[in-house]
């Protein structure tokens, strides 16, 4: 890859995805008001490079092509690219969209890193909203290869292909959406778990570790090879996901799950931060990223050995099994 992407943002977000475009082989300029912006931006690129080194890097990759830009309008010039990770407030977005697209020029897609608002409501304040884009990737960004793109009311249908051809170009994995769903689509999910998990710890229905394990232990462990719905269809045996609806469809009824919020009270907040403090112990936030990095690089390899390996048939869960 050739080029020059502007990361306007230089959070974890932000600085995650520098690291990735410098991984495969662009120069990266960076844009942050924050005064500590560069040495924060500096440190996520360097904490991301061996795991990015471990998986390959492109032809040119090298750290020295990050530069960090006195201005917003310095960092656009010359970019092909904008991604945008400023924090989530709406006000703040609508403005510095606004003013990306000024900065750049009429061919430039400008998308957005935003967990959850829809490009419409951010792009009210642009002259011209055509080439903004949502481009939401999943923490950290130089690592997990999920990418939801989707445009606003006033994006261009061709600005939407144009942003997931260029981030399918680089090796992410993208989901190209018909509409836009506040939340999207992986966010929305993450969210109804994160709910009943909450939900589970305020009620005394579980602890941290159990509501960790179960997921890491149990279904997580199937997740990386077949999502939710390939799983239930499995669930039903030969007959895939009718006979699993037709047979469990019932319990869909069951009190099962509290998908209204639960009030985030202080002893519930006390509650899962106690949990998730002690769940850590001794390892420090380094040791937890470097852990976690580790983990999903073996997990993702050995999806792809399994993927590969299409003349050893995998055995299927049983029927009933859920």
């Amino acid at each position: 890859m050739s080029g020059t992407v502007a990361c306007v943002g230089a959070g974890v977000i932000g600085g995650g995805w520098a690291a990735y475009f410098l991984a495969r082989g662009f120069d990266v300029v960076a844009w942050d008001p924050a005064p500590d912006a560069e040495a924060r931006l500096r440190r996520t690129v360097d904490a991301a490079w061996p795991a990015l080194t471990e998986l390959g890097l492109d032809a040119g990759a090298d750290r020295s092509r990050l530069r960090v830009a006195d201005s917003l309008t310095e960092a656009c010039a010359g970019a092909a690219f904008v991604q945008e990770s400023a924090p989530e407030d709406l006000d703040l977005k609508r403005g510095l969209l606004a003013d990306l697209v000024e900065a750049t020029g009429d061919d430039v897609v400008v998308a957005s890193s935003t967990s959850g608002f829809p490009m419409s409501d951010m792009a009210t304040e642009a002259r011209d909203p055509r080439r903004l884009v949502v481009g939401h990737p999943f923490n950290p960004p130089y690592l997990i290869p999920l990418v939801e793109v989707v445009g606003g009311e006033g994006t261009a249908p061709e600005v939407v292909a144009r942003a997931a051809d260029f981030y399918r170009a680089i090796g992410k994995s993208v989901i190209e959406m018909d509409r836009e769903v506040p939340g999207f689509v992986a966010n929305r999910l993450q969210e109804a778990l994160w709910r009943e998990a909450l939900h589970m710890v305020a009620n005394g229905d579980a602890t941290v570790d159990q509501i960790d394990a179960s997921i890491t232990e149990g279904p997580g462990l199937r997740w990386p090879i077949h999502g939710p719905c390939l799983t239930f269809h499995l669930a039903g045996g030969e007959g895939g996901m009718a006979h699993m609806l037709d047979h469990f469809g019932p319990s869909l009824l069951a009190p099962w799950t509290r998908l209204d919020a639960p009030d985030l009270t202080p002893e519930l907040r006390a509650a899962v931060v106690a949990g998730t403090a002690a769940e850590a112990g001794a390892r420090e936030f380094a040791d937890l990223v470097a852990e976690r990095d580790r983990a999903v690089i073996a997990v993702r390899r050995a999806v792809e050995t399994a993927r590969s390996a299409t003349s050893v048939p995998l055995p299927a869960s049983a029927p009933g099994e859920g």
